[in-house]
């Protein structure tokens, strides 16, 4: 992750990445050892993703869409609602009887939040920002994913200021653990 182009872009190529990783998910047989290998990447892409719209998306929502705040607010949830069950499907391994109904659940949940954001968030933020705005949230965006957190977090703070002082340091132990663990890579 980490495209270029204004926040927009940024993040709907974010949404193809993880559509592409539910498509492997889904190709392979319930059981088959890799389900997990790509329910790691995809929530490592995900959790990375909803933390950078967290520190600067959603702030830019309820500054510059009208009913931003309320808008702001439903991502929030969407988004404890997914950590939380990506937090859930963490510790199961892919034969484990909840693996196929936790995953199945959050790509629900992820579809429905990508249809929701590319079909009205979007489209009214394009309209109140201008492309300057955009461009610099990109750039924002593309920045706090590298520093990110790779583990779902669901009792973390969602709001500035203090996911933004807390994500980073974060967002370090996550990725010390995954190259410790080898989480999310295939052998």
């Amino acid at each position: 992750m980490g495209h270029g182009g204004n926040v927009i872009d940024e993040l709907v190529t974010d949404h193809r990445e993880v559509e592409e990783m539910f498509g492997r998910i889904e190709a392979l047989p319930s059981g088959h050892q890799d389900r997990k290998v790509y329910a790691d990447q995809v929530t490592m892409e995900l959790v990375r993703h909803s933390v950078a719209e967290e520190a600067h998306l959603y702030p830019a929502v309820r500054e510059h869409v009208a009913g931003g705040d309320a808008i702001a607010d439903q991502e929030l949830q969407d988004h404890a609602t997914a950590e939380q069950i990506m937090k859930d499907l963490e510790g199961c391994d892919a034969g484990d009887a909840d693996f196929d109904r936790l995953m199945g659940m959050l790509m629900s949940e992820i579809r429905s939040h990508i249809a929701d954001e590319e079909g009205n968030l979007f489209p009214r933020l394009r309209q109140a920002c201008p492309m300057d705005t955009l461009n610099e949230l990109g750039d924002k965006v593309r920045k706090a994913k590298k520093t990110a957190p790779t583990r779902p977090h669901p009792s973390a703070p969602d709001k500035p200021p203090a996911n933004k002082l807390l994500a980073p340091g974060t967002g370090m132990v996550d990725r010390l653990r995954d190259a410790l663990s080898g989480r999310g890579k295939f052998e």
